[in-house]
């Protein structure tokens, strides 16, 4: 159940001393694919161009990081609305949990801006909120004014997507091109992904008597799930066995500006060639979302960004970033 009350926030948890970026600076950069398309348009959220391995990122899971209803009691019951009419149209929809995401801390390297380790804040929301929120045709009327996004987002619910940036063994990157029956962005392009599962890892609400050592613990089983959730989207929308692809790395979170839309971007390596990825892709278990997938070079992937939305638009601004601090390290 959302919580209806804002918790007073936390620190992250662990031991080290964390430094927030300041209050108003939260956006690394923003941009559009096409600047005629306004479902392209991103913000930065977080940007980790050197990419961070598990052992670098943590997850503080708490119910403060919920969703807070928003005042006005007939925007909140269009919620329900938008709900039932979607499940009208589409019986076989259900609500299930997704993180939500809430903010984050970053730590810094003593004497430098080389970002160490970062903490992400979740919480937890559904797929109902998210249609209700985030998908409502007054999605904006959701959003408070603060140039904090976590400020800004409170009262959507925001659930954190997830998108992986896979390099073949040849140098190629991989795109899918979404089918016509989805709900969102129908014939775009993007990378593989979708959403870590609360379920997977057993959590199905808050523990409101949780102590320090069973609360570590399930933010552990988070941060795991992340990195293992982003594997498991690849191989099932892609096809490729797991045992091909390399330990991902966290490279940043992009928001898309229409619906306030917030994914984390992963980049993973495949020690596979792109026409062996194509003959995987061609008997995926996942075929539903999308029609075709496609493996181009660095310059043609910038085309294709001109028809991605805008959450996946920052994932390639955070797959560029990346290139540019490697080369810069060359």
């Amino acid at each position: 159940m959302l919580a209806s009350i804002r918790h007073a926030r936390f620190p992250a948890f662990g031991s080290f001393s964390s430094r927030r970026r300041p209050r108003g600076i939260m956006s690394v950069a923003a941009g559009a694919g096409d600047p005629a398309d306004p479902g392209t348009a991103f913000k930065l959220l977080l940007s980790c161009p050197s990419g961070l391995p598990a052992s670098q990122v943590s997850v503080n899971f708490d119910a403060s990081y919920d969703r807070i209803p928003h005042p006005d009691a007939s925007l909140e019951e269009s919620i329900n609305e938008i709900w039932n009419q979607r499940v009208q149209w589409n019986p076989s929809l259900y609500s299930g949990l997704k993180f939500r995401y809430g903010d984050h801390t970053v730590q810094y390297a003593d004497g430098s801006d080389k970002i160490s380790s970062i903490c992400l804040h979740l919480g937890l929301t559904d797929y109902r909120s998210f249609v209700g929120t985030n998908l409502n045709p007054l999605w904006e009327r959701f959003l408070f004014p603060s140039a904090d996004d976590s400020l800004c987002c409170q009262h959507t619910s925001s659930p954190l997507g997830n998108g992986a940036i896979v390099e073949t063994s040849d140098g190629k990157i991989l795109t899918l091109q979404r089918s016509h029956n989805v709900g969102e962005f129908p014939g775009y392009f993007v990378f593989p992904g979708g959403h870590s599962e609360p379920q997977e890892i057993g959590i199905s609400s808050h523990c409101a008597d949780k102590g320090t050592i069973q609360s570590d613990l399930i933010n552990q089983k988070v941060c795991v799930e992340m990195f293992d959730g982003i594997v498991r989207e690849v191989v099932e929308e892609i096809g490729v066995p797991a045992n091909s692809l390399t330990n991902p790395l966290f490279i940043g979170i992009s928001r898309r500006v229409m619906n306030a839309r917030p994914t984390a971007f992963f980049f993973l390596r495949c020690n596979l060639p792109a026409e062996e990825v194509r003959e995987f892709y061609s008997k995926a278990q996942d075929g539903f979302e999308s029609t075709q997938i496609f493996t181009v070079s660095r310059d043609d992937l910038k085309k294709l960004a001109l028809k991605m939305p805008g959450c996946h638009c920052g994932g390639l601004a955070l797959y560029d970033l990346m290139m540019e601090t490697l080369s810069s390290h060359t």
